[in-house]
């Protein structure tokens, strides 16, 4: 048990053994009967390392788990206490690293976070009639773990890591250390919910956040013995909507008993239900919904999407039904193993709404875990002795070529001064810099590469061959006050053709993976785990400028543009063994 809940459990037993004396006036109190909580005000705060980008869409998935607490609390509490969330409009960027806020142990960096929290977002500053709770939705864990795929490295692996029961995955990490107190002496209380908590929504995980953000943060303790209530095991179970508030907690901390007519609203906020069926989909075979509706339900419209990357696009799914509701909704197939988050957004004829957000995996055999291609930049971490820890994100297939061990400096054909140090490639600082690799793909192939820019970053050149013809692909390309990437060139066009990608994608002295998937007709760029460009089309409509050849023209590169990269790691993996010919047509 952690410091802070075991200060609170032993702070909850000796209030046991007073006796219990009546509120002077109506209204709920927290646990210790200090504060009045007939009013609730939560700020919740998406809370970024220094060296970690936003989700793209963190604001609807907080809003999403705000709501269902506010819900919740609602039904549970019959407005004799209201809870309302209020989330800032920007994600906080912490000053702090994610190595300089893992420091010590989960209760150092629920500390460490919450005071950084509170001091940049003036919370408690200012009186308020609410009972004020700081609830910060974290970007990462208390230990490295790709929460997507729900795997932690060990031993150089990575090993499933999460709490699954018949298939369905509920939230509860051992890496991932949320924590929450109540501050009796000053009157407010303080919540954290690590990524494993939020950031992939598993059945469940709207429990962890009211628990930790509304729970023990007014000073509810665990029930004792363990019970299926939200301040026990409701996380492992189901939904907070299918949950509830232990009888005995609620009235001590001052809430009546009242029979009051359920809404509709209410009705279907506790009844809507949508699990995956079957459980544990293989690959090829059709995903399902199977959806709970409260008796009598007619519904109007039902939305449906997914997404199998944390960085990827939510992909709508559109249903169909006979009747008055659908008894299951359709995900689709998938033709590979993968994680799937999904959300289901229901309108009933009568204008109440629900929504639903879940998780689940498809797996060929369920002994072996989906591995991702693309490395979570929660595996990239730095070991006590200031070495780096590269935690691959799939096991090498024989077939994969280590390109900075094959790579001799004294035979290599180099434009600039190319060094090795410790096993490591260091490109030089200039123009048009580049060396070719020791590799000539015969067909379909990706290249992977773990690179650290040593000067504010500039273009990363990577050079390619797909057919007869050689092209490039180009990673952030300082353009005045912007950074660009694409594929180059493309029916005679650089930079400024239709796969170019706008946006920042490194950082001086951190590490990014960075993937480019090469098919007959495609062409895949990412860079941690983000897909940046998806082009499709044939060979023969590629080129490399003159700027940029070889002598060889079968063979790969790398190049940069006025930055020094130190080149971590570098692979290639044959896919396919026959080159296709560049005058097919797609």
């Amino acid at each position: 048990m952690s410091v802070v809940r075991r200060i609170a459990v032993t702070l909850s037993c000796a209030l046991c053994m007073l006796t219990l004396i009546e509120p002077a006036h109506a209204g709920t109190k927290t646990w210790d009967g200090k504060s009045d909580t007939t009013r609730i005000e939560v700020t919740a705060v998406y809370f970024v390392p220094a060296d970690r980008r936003p989700l793209h869409d963190w604001r609807d998935r907080i809003e999403y788990f705000c709501k269902r607490i506010e819900q919740f609390h609602t039904r549970e509490f019959e407005g004799q206490s209201e809870l309302k969330v209020r989330v800032p409009a920007e994600p906080l960027i912490s000053k702090l690293a994610t190595q300089q806020l893992r420091q010590g142990d989960a209760d150092a960096i629920f500390f460490r976070t919450l005071q950084e929290a509170e001091t940049a977002t003036t919370f408690g500053t200012t009186k308020t009639a609410a009972f004020p709770i700081l609830l910060v939705f974290t970007d990462i864990n208390w230990r490295p773990l790709d929460d997507f795929y729900r795997l932690k490295p060990e031993n150089g692996r990575l090993i499933f890591e999460g709490n699954e029961s018949g298939g369905q995955h509920f939230p509860g990490a051992a890496s991932g250390g949320s924590r929450a107190t109540m501050l009796s002496d000053r009157g407010v209380g303080w919540g954290l919910v690590s990524a494993d908590g939020w950031r992939v929504p598993c059945r469940g995980s709207d429990c962890v956040i009211y628990h930790e953000g509304c729970g023990h943060t007014v000073g509810l303790p665990h029930p004792e013995p363990a019970d299926s209530t939200v301040m026990s095991q409701a996380q492992y179970t189901g939904w907070i909507s299918e949950s509830s508030i232990n009888k005995e907690q609620k009235i001590r901390l001052g809430w009546e008993p009242r029979e009051l007519p359920e809404t509709e609203q209410s009705k279907l906020f506790t009844a809507f239900r949508a699990v995956p069926e079957p459980a544990m989909p293989k690959p090829g075979e059709p995903v399902m919904l199977k959806l709970d509706w409260p008796e009598n339900a007619v519904v109007q419209t039902l939305r449906v999407r997914y997404q199998t990357s944390l960085e990827g696009p939510w992909i709508d799914a559109p249903q169909q039904w006979d009747g008055d509701r659908p008894e299951t909704a359709s995900l689709g197939r998938f033709d590979r193993d993968t994680p799937i988050s999904y959300r289901a957004d229901a309108v009933l004829k009568n204008g109440a709404t629900a929504e639903l957000w879940g998780y689940l995996q498809v797996m060929q055999d369920s002994a072996v875990r989906p591995q991702p291609l693309a490395l979570s930049a929660d595996l990239i971490v730095p070991d006590d002795q200031d070495s780096l820890l590269l935690i691959e994100s799939h096991d090498l297939n024989r077939d994969d070529v280590d390109l900075l061990q094959a790579i001799d400096l004294n035979t290599a054909w180099a434009q600039g001064k190319w060094e090795k140090e410790n096993g490591k490639l260091i490109s030089p600082k200039e123009y048009g810099a580049r060396i070719e690799l020791p590799f000539v793909p015969t067909g379909d192939y990706r290249l992977t590469l773990i690179v650290e820019p040593l000067d504010e970053p500039n273009a990363l050149v990577l050079g390619h061959r797909i057919a007869d013809q050689r092209f490039l692909t180009l990673f952030s390309f300082a353009q005045e006050d912007k950074f660009v990437s694409a594929v180059e060139n493309i029916d005679g066009r650089n930079v400024g053709n239709e796969t170019t990608f706008t946006g920042s994608l490194f950082r001086k002295d951190r590490l990014s993976q960075v993937i480019v998937t090469v098919r007959a007709k495609s062409v895949t760029m990412s860079v941690d785990g983000q897909t940046i460009v998806r082009w499709q089309g044939t060979g023969g409509q590629l080129s490399l400028s003159d700027y940029w050849a070889t002598p060889d023209e079968r063979a790969l590169f790398v190049g940069s543009y006025q930055c020094r990269y130190r080149v971590h790691r570098m692979t290639v993996e044959q896919l396919s063994q026959q080159a296709p010919p560049s005058s097919e047509q797609p």
